[in-house]
């Protein structure tokens, strides 16, 4: 199961991951014990100050839920990958705590090795670190998913958040969660902070209306003003933006609870939330948006009928709200990601490609058809399509 560092390594091991082995060699042992830990209140203080406490804080609730679903360990750094914050499942919690993989844990290359934390920093990109993969002994049993997060106005990376757990537990979306939660967090940023005025950034190029992401991570806007919604209002939303012709409270509650045992009144209660929330445009008999509504899931099927496939990727975040236990929801995730997908292995274009396996990092047959439709013809592609089957075992 593990790979071994030395000879013939190279032959089996990503560039980069080799590449940090060398780096990490020149600077520390492989059998260090444990992470060195930060000054404490220097932590604690960098961490109050940070727009970074401000976002986790507003969506804390899906971080805690995502580490126990899956009984990870979930962390956010700052810029150096010195951890600020952690949450872990009842298992992944005690090993972290063995190795100073908690708060002030200093999880730099130079100070503990290879790693996906150092990795998606250094690289600015979501990164995956498994088991022997890592340079120190201590994390050998471990797989890591990270993804930078950056702040949405300035682009400035502030530091990244990674997804751990034991090696037998690795799963095929780990890198792409990481990926969600990482946009999870910069939508919930402040709206001003030391990074300056996002409030009046934004509203330089803001349109009247409603903007609602649904694909990779959920977030709707207002006259350009993020609103907070809880999970299942943020879905109520969704299916009222996507019936602009308004649905009644039979239709609405059969969309979005389908069998369930759950009341009509429960879902009056979320409308209720959710109308004020939006200032009143929100009608009744039937449920109906009344302000102009942008969501990015019909853009991406509009793309895809012009047959214009690389815009259609661009604009495809990833799975629509992933986990919705909404029928319809589920039904119209399906719907879109099957057609980006096939319309790649209609038209693999290499860019295209190349951005959507860094959503589904393990859907190899999209790569494989992409490479066979390049053949012998020169593209700056190749090798990093390549890099992706050999991390997927292909």
């Amino acid at each position: 199961m593990f790979v071994e560092q030395g000879d013939g390594a190279q032959a089996r091991v990503r560039p980069e991951i080799l590449d940090s082995w060398q780096r990490s060699g020149a600077a520390i042992s492989p059998e260090v014990a444990e992470a060195p830990m930060a000054d404490e209140s220097d932590t604690r203080s960098f961490w109050q100050d940070s727009p970074l406490q401000t976002a986790v804080a507003r969506v804390e609730a899906e971080l805690r839920r995502t580490a126990e679903d899956g009984d990870l360990v979930v962390a956010v750094t700052d810029a150096d990958t010195r951890i600020l914050w952690t949450y872990g499942g009842r298992v992944m919690r005690r090993k972290a705590e063995t190795v100073n993989f908690v708060a002030g844990g200093r999880w730099d290359e130079t100070s503990v090795g290879t790693n996906a934390l150092d990795l998606a920093a250094r690289v600015d990109a979501p990164s995956m670190v498994f088991s022997a993969e890592h340079y120190a002994s201590i994390v050998h049993n471990w797989v890591c998913w990270a993804a930078p997060v950056h702040d949405p106005v300035s682009g400035e990376q502030l530091g990244v958040i990674d997804l751990s757990t034991t090696w037998d537990r690795s799963h095929p979306i780990g890198l792409a969660t990481a990926r969600v939660m990482a946009r999870l967090i910069e939508t919930a940023m402040p709206e001003t902070g030391r990074y300056g005025n996002r409030a009046a950034v934004e509203a330089m190029s803001v349109e009247p209306g409603l903007d609602l992401t649904l694909l990779g991570t959920a977030q709707a806007r207002v006259d350009g003003h993020r609103l907070l919604l809880n999970r299942r209002q943020t879905e109520i939303l969704a299916l009222l933006a996507l019936h602009p012709e308004g649905l009644s409270s039979e239709h609405l509650h059969a969309l979005l609870y389908g069998d369930s045992a759950v009341t009509l009144s429960t879902l009056k209660s979320e409308v209720s939330h959710l109308r004020h929330a939006l200032g009143g445009q929100l009608a009744s008999r039937p449920y109906r948006l009344t302000m102009p509504v942008r969501i990015d899931v019909d853009n991406v099927i509009q793309l895809l009928r012009r047959g214009r496939v690389a815009d259609a990727v661009a604009a495809y975040g990833g799975d629509l709200m992933p986990g919705t236990d909404s029928p319809a929801l589920t039904e119209l995730a399906d719907y879109v990601a099957v057609a980006v997908r096939e319309a790649l292995l209609a038209d693999p274009q290499p860019d295209a490609v190349m951005r959507y396996v860094e959503i589904a990092p393990y859907d190899t047959e999209v790569v494989e058809v992409c490479l066979a439709r390049l053949g012998d013809t020169a593209h700056p592609a190749k090798a990093l399509l390549k890099g992706r089957l050999a991390a997927a075992g292909r």
